[in-house]
């Protein structure tokens, strides 16, 4: 452990939950908020905290973006309490489960998250379908941590020096996601991009938002693990 640390998104990159995160956001932010009809907000990548923040505004409800810790107990509970129906509708993207596992194995690499999703939220999705014990979620950044995903890197960083004494870099720090908002988080946050056509993006837009590695999936891994080394 030591030479990279690898943070991997979880929606569309590992994952693949057929909208049941977008579902029970909009049925929690009608709970949290008492509105029968409301405007959804939409866009791949986002935090938790951000796509609150926007679907307030949205609804016009700008004078609550404090109660985002309360919103998210409502959402993490809904989570929580569908997991069955999650794992019904929802799949583990291919090659993703080989990939972690060799990743976990290997003494090189130090595997965690970097998700627009609460920890709690990402715990649970990993934990349906049986990745959990994969990755070191203690030392991610999650869409609680901050709003701003770029800053994640940053949270996850800092994680791993408290809890390892390990100081990883820029160049040492691999993101591995489908979306604009994963480049993003790569190039602003300091760290390498591994990018996957996997999600909503195809490759041209990865590649325009700064991505130069690019692949169609995670299928090949031999590939995957000479690139978050190389």
């Amino acid at each position: 452990m030591g030479q990279r640390l690898v943070l991997w998104d979880i929606d569309k990159t590992l994952l693949d939950v057929d909208g049941f995160g977008f579902e029970v956001f909009s049925h929690a932010f009608a709970r949290f908020t008492g509105l029968s009809d409301h405007t959804d907000t939409r866009g791949p990548g986002r935090t938790e905290w951000q796509w609150f923040n926007e679907t307030l505004a949205a609804n016009g409800l700008t004078e609550w973006p404090g109660d985002f810790a309360r919103f998210q107990e409502i959402n993490e509970a809904e989570f929580a309490a569908r997991g069955a129906e999650m794992h019904a509708s929802g799949r583990v993207l291919t090659g993703a489960r080989e990939v972690l596992e060799r990743c976990a194995a290997a003494p090189d690499i130090m595997s965690s998250l970097l998700t627009g999703n609460s920890r709690r939220n990402a715990e649970h999705k990993l934990r349906v379908f049986g990745l959990d014990h994969l990755v070191d979620t203690a030392v991610g950044g999650y869409g609680d941590d901050h709003p701003d995903r770029p800053e994640l890197v940053h949270v996850a960083r800092r994680r791993v020096y408290e809890a390892t004494g390990l100081a990883f870099t820029p160049d040492t720090t691999v993101l591995v996601g489908d979306s604009p908002n994963d480049v993003r988080a790569a190039v602003e946050g300091g760290a390498r991009i591994v990018a996957v056509a996997t999600g909503l993006s195809d490759a041209a837009a990865l590649r325009a938002a700064g991505a130069t590695t690019v692949l169609p999936d995670l299928s090949d891994t031999e590939a995957v693990l000479d690139l978050l080394l190389g």
